[in-house]
């Protein structure tokens, strides 16, 4: 019998055990994307026009980005202590940067024409925000959020080193107990959540704004 199949019927046999760690998984998974795009979103808006304090933010931004996944984890242990509320703060951190830097590239790069047309009939500063800027930078807004919630699955693979649990838990399990079928039980979902993640919002992304393109 392949592991594959171990895996499989261990599955069966445990379906509360593995369920139970499913949901944690998506639940670090999904409130820390809506955690992200919640402050990054806002935040990106809130600097686009403001070069200094821009450049300032975005190297900060940038700076996250270099911070191995595992080591933010790390970090929050003594902030925070174990559970699943460090793991989301961690995976939160984790998320932002896709989110913020491409809303911000989106919002910045704007068809300068489309602005100046739009001072030119009258338009406020947060008219313009609202009626050209942000339904132009929104196919950049969902490239942002769409990285970051194939990350965030990813990285939530290691929660269990500071008590978050989730599907990691079986992987950190089967390498401690050199047991491959339990890594399996693990491994194969969180790259199933992945994959079809990104090709679920890939699609989506296709369908919203070539509908928009063709319009």
């Amino acid at each position: 019998m392949s592991m594959l199949s171990t895996a499989f019927f261990w599955i069966i046999d445990h379906q509360d055990e593995f369920f139970r760690a499913l949901g944690q998984h998506l639940l670090m998974s999904g409130v820390s994307l809506a955690l992200a795009l919640a402050i990054g979103l806002p935040l990106s808006i809130l600097i686009v026009n403001y070069g200094r304090f821009a450049f300032g933010v975005i190297n900060i931004v940038n700076g996250l980005r270099t911070i191995p996944s595992l080591a933010i984890l790390a970090i929050m242990l003594p902030l925070l202590g174990i559970g699943i509320l460090p793991s989301i703060v961690a995976l939160t951190v984790l998320a932002l940067p896709p989110i913020l830097l491409n809303a911000y590239v989106g919002l910045r790069d704007v068809d300068a024409d489309a602005v100046e047309a739009a001072i030119g009939m009258g338009m406020s500063r947060s008219q313009v925000l609202r009626k050209i800027r942000i339904p132009l930078a929104a196919p950049a807004m969902f490239a942002g959020a769409r990285t970051a919630a194939v990350q965030v699955l990813a990285g939530a693979t290691l929660a269990p080193f500071i008590g978050g649990g989730g599907l990691g838990d079986f992987i950190a399990t089967g390498i401690g107990m050199m047991d491959m079928s339990r890594l399996i039980v693990g491994a194969v979902p969180i790259a199933i959540l992945a994959l079809a993640t990104e090709f679920i919002l890939g699609r989506t992304e296709k369908r919203l704004f070539a509908e928009r393109t063709a319009a």
